[in-house]
């Protein structure tokens, strides 16, 4: 014959079951070296590196920690000048899923990366850069 489990047992069973549903619905580890092999879709518009200047896309060295709409130089869509976020690594990977859903009217017709993977190696590749375009 079983026993009904207690109250502090359930508990404990729940809380259990809660971590482990958050820890597989976090965020995946990135991989530069895809996020770069990736990038490359990205590189028609956007430049990162030692690479000075802006395409038709804005220049992406040191993104994590701007302000959305703000970077000297380049023209922003009324709507990114809106967004109103600061870069970090959340941010821009639900960004890259869906730019136009993430921020209507924005000027980057890009449909977007749906893989969740791939949207974390596309940010630890930008991660690597500074605002002077050296890696860290």
């Amino acid at each position: 014959m079983k026993s009904k489990p207690t109250i502090g047992r359930r508990f404990l069973i729940a809380g259990v079951t809660l971590m482990s549903a958050a820890a597989a619905s976090a965020a995946p580890k990135g991989d530069a070296t895809h996020g770069q092999q990736l990038f490359a879709r990205c590189a028609a518009c956007h430049v990162i590196g030692a690479t000075p200047g802006t395409r038709m896309g804005p220049n992406l060295n040191g993104v994590f920690g701007r302000k959305a709409g703000t970077l000297p130089g380049y023209t922003y869509s009324a709507a990114m000048k809106k967004f109103g976020l600061t870069w970090d690594a959340p941010t821009l990977a639900r960004f890259l899923q869906a730019p136009m859903k993430v921020v209507p009217g924005t000027k980057m017709a890009f449909p977007g990366l749906s893989n969740a993977q791939d949207q974390a190696d596309v940010v630890a590749y930008l991660k690597q850069y500074r605002a002077n375009g050296t890696k860290k």
